[in-house]
């Protein structure tokens, strides 16, 4: 397995789009998306199966598109 690849480029897209809309709290997206990757520990699904490289790049991914989806936010008052 490599460590980024398409499910990354989705996790990137699925953070981005959370930070930007839908979500600003740090620890409630660390404990979505940590809490992904133990459960994946458990799910009986061939996708989930991957080397922990790879759950950690995953992380570093999902932590990256969340910061950015933050920082597209609009904020009104700093036109001020």
């Amino acid at each position: 397995m490599v460590l980024l690849n398409l499910w990354s480029l989705g996790h990137f897209v699925q953070w981005t789009f959370i930070g930007r809309y839908l979500l600003t709290n740090w620890w409630v997206f660390l404990a979505l998306s940590v809490g992904w990757e133990v459960l994946e520990l458990y799910l009986p699904f061939e996708f989930v199966e991957e080397t922990w490289d790879n759950k950690i790049s995953d992380l570093v991914v999902n932590t990256v598109g969340f910061a950015l989806g933050l920082g597209l936010r609009y904020d009104p008052q700093t036109l001020d």
